[in-house]
């Protein structure tokens, strides 16, 4: 079982969609408990990743994760912006050049990715971030992959996992972030940010398996 430069690009652009379509909800989520503005600069960031693709269609899986990365992190503002891009820069690391990869490769460059989200954002579960959506997909897909599951069937397991983890989130208190200036306000409230990390992993299931975005 291999992931293709192709389906990443289908993943991303699937991402891209999403995050249009969800704009609104994601930008509600965050000025109920932020600055009101996740579902704004997603779109705006992952509109730019999508021109940027369209001007480079011959990268590998690395350096396609790494563009994505870099354009999230000069486009989107606020935490979104870092958070994000480091997440698919450190996918496109350890992903490395080639045009296919195989599905155990592809859950370490998650791994990696979520991992660096841990260090630029220094959150743990609980923290009410979108570590919580993150760590949880990143260990059920680390799990199944292990286990032999299909690559579509081991991300969706991913993706339930992340919805899970996000909604997890809304009886916490935020101790990362905007969110934890409003103390025991902040209970309650999805988090944003692993609302988006959802919808991220949601598209995966559904581009890896032939099925488009969401």
């Amino acid at each position: 079982m291999t992931v293709t430069t192709g389906q990443v690009r289908q993943w991303i652009g699937a991402f891209a969609v999403a995050m249009a379509e969800h704009k609104a909800g994601l930008t509600d989520l965050d000025s109920q408990i932020g600055d009101g503005d996740h579902g704004i600069n997603m779109d705006r960031g992952m509109r730019a990743v999508t021109e940027k693709l369209d001007t480079a269609p011959g990268q590998g899986i690395g350096p396609l994760l790494r563009t994505t990365g870099m354009t999230l992190l000069s486009k989107v503002g606020g935490a979104s912006g870092p958070l994000y891009g480091t997440f698919f820069l450190e996918m496109g690391k350890a992903a490395g050049a080639a045009d296919e990869i195989t599905d155990a490769d592809w859950a370490a460059a998650v791994a990696a990715g979520v991992a660096g989200v841990q260090r630029r954002g220094k959150a743990e579960p609980g923290d009410k971030t979108m570590v919580d959506a993150l760590v949880p997909a990143r260990d059920e897909l680390t799990t199944a992959t292990t286990e032999g599951a299909p690559l579509a069937d081991a991300l969706a397991r991913a993706a339930d996992a992340a919805e899970r983890g996000r909604d997890a989130t809304k009886p916490l208190v935020a101790r990362k972030g905007r969110a934890s200036y409003l103390g025991e306000r902040s209970a309650g409230h999805l988090d944003p940010g692993a609302a988006s990390s959802a919808l991220l992993f949601r598209c995966a299931a559904a581009a890896f398996s032939g099925q488009g975005g969401q």
